[in-house]
């Protein structure tokens, strides 16, 4: 592990103190590669170096809208090879929580997500895509998260 040394003003590193608290961490040394990786994994999207990715989606949609949850399973099933798992939540008599766990090239995991969340009834659609490496070995493939 290299060890680095950064200076911060007293109202900034007391706010970030106040932030590490209420996040639970440990040290500032762990909140610090938090936010380092979310910044490199962010900047691997923009820059679209990320060609993997493991990702959530989860959206909430009204179960009563036309034919709407069979088409939400048909774009699932037409994307057998992304979509790992769903999970489905009943929120009350008219609106359903879904979220699908993906994992595949971070492209086509964007434009299934594009897809479905552009469906009528679909509503509060969000992705959070994790950039990953990727390693094959018989039968199957490994993945890690890149930082």
């Amino acid at each position: 592990m290299e060890r680095i040394t950064i200076s911060l003003d007293r109202g900034l590193a007391q706010e970030f103190d106040r932030l590490i608290r209420g996040r639970s961490y440990a040290n500032r040394s762990e909140a610090i590669r938090d936010i380092l990786r979310r910044e490199l994994e962010a900047e691997r999207l923009a820059r679209e170096e990320a060609p993997h990715c493991v990702a959530s989606l989860s959206y909430v949609y009204n179960h009563h809208e036309r034919q709407l949850a069979e088409r939400l399973t048909e774009h699932q099933h037409q994307a057998h090879d992304l979509v790992v798992s769903t999970m489905h939540v009943h929120l009350d008599h008219d609106h359903c929580l879904e979220t699908v766990i993906l994992r595949g090239p971070t492209r086509e995991v964007r434009r299934f997500a594009d897809q479905l969340s552009a469906e009528r009834g679909v509503r509060h659609g969000q992705l959070n895509l994790i950039p990953v490496d990727t390693e094959s070995t018989a039968p199957h493939v490994h993945t890690r998260p890149k930082s």
